[in-house]
C-alpha cells in the first residue's frame, strides 16, 4: 500500500539498455551527446535525421524507454503524458571487444578489434508535470470522496437511519 502512495508522488522514471551493439562506443557518444537533456519527442527527431549509422540504435532505446515510462505509469495507475518526458540520463559504456586476425606478409597476422557498446537511456518526468499530476489525482480522489459522501447523505435523508459503520455490530 505504501508504495503505491509513494510513487503516485514522485516522478515517473524509467529506462532502457542495448547491450553488445556492434559500434564502436566513441561514435555512439558523439550521437549520444545530441540528445542529453532534450525532452523526448524533440530527442526522437534529432536522432532520426542525424546522419550518423549510431542514431539509429540510440533512437530504439529511447523508444523503448518512453515505452517503459508509459507501462510504469499504467501499471501504477496514474496518467502520463509523454510530452512531458525528457532525457536525463544517457550513456554509453565499452562492451566486449571481438578479437580478429587479418592476414599479414610473410606468414604473420596482424590482430584487430570489433569493438561493441552498451547503450544506456533513461527518461524521467518533468517534476512541474509530476506537481500537477499529483495535483489533479488528489483532487480527483476528493471529488469521489465527495460523491461518497453525498450518497450516504440521500441514503440517511431518504431511509431516516443512520448509516452503519462496516464492522461494527
Amino acid at each position: 500500500m505504501a508504495d503505491v502512495q509513494t510513487q503516485t508522488t514522485a516522478t515517473i522514471e524509467a529506462h532502457a539498455l542495448a547491450r553488445h551493439v556492434r559500434m564502436s562506443p566513441q561514435k555512439a557518444r558523439l550521437v549520444m551527446d545530441l540528445i542529453r537533456g532534450a525532452k523526448a519527442q524533440d530527442a526522437l527527431q534529432t536522432l532520426r535525421y542525424t546522419p550518423k549509422r549510431a542514431g539509429k540504435h540510440i533512437e530504439k532505446v529511447l523508444r523503448s524507454a518512453i515505452a517503459n515510462a508509459e507501462r510504469k505509469a499504467e501499471d501504477s495507475g496514474s496518467p502520463l503524458d509523454v510530452d512531458q518526458l525528457f532525457v536525463s540520463t544517457c550513456y554509453v559504456n565499452e562492451g566486449a571487444r571481438w578479437k580478429r586476425i587479418r592476414p599479414a606478409p610473410m606468414g604473420r597476422a596482424f590482430r584487430y578489434q570489433k569493438r561493441t557498446a552498451h547503450l544506456w537511456v533513461g527518461v524521467a518526468e518533468h517534476h512541474v508535470a509530476a506537481a500537477e499530476r499529483v495535483a489533479s489525482n488528489l483532487a480527483e480522489a476528493e471529488a469521489e470522496k465527495g460523491a461518497r459522501g453525498t450518497i450516504r447523505r440521500v441514503r440517511k435523508a431518504l431511509t431516516g437511519k443512520r448509516p452503519s459503520k462496516k464492522g461494527k455490530k
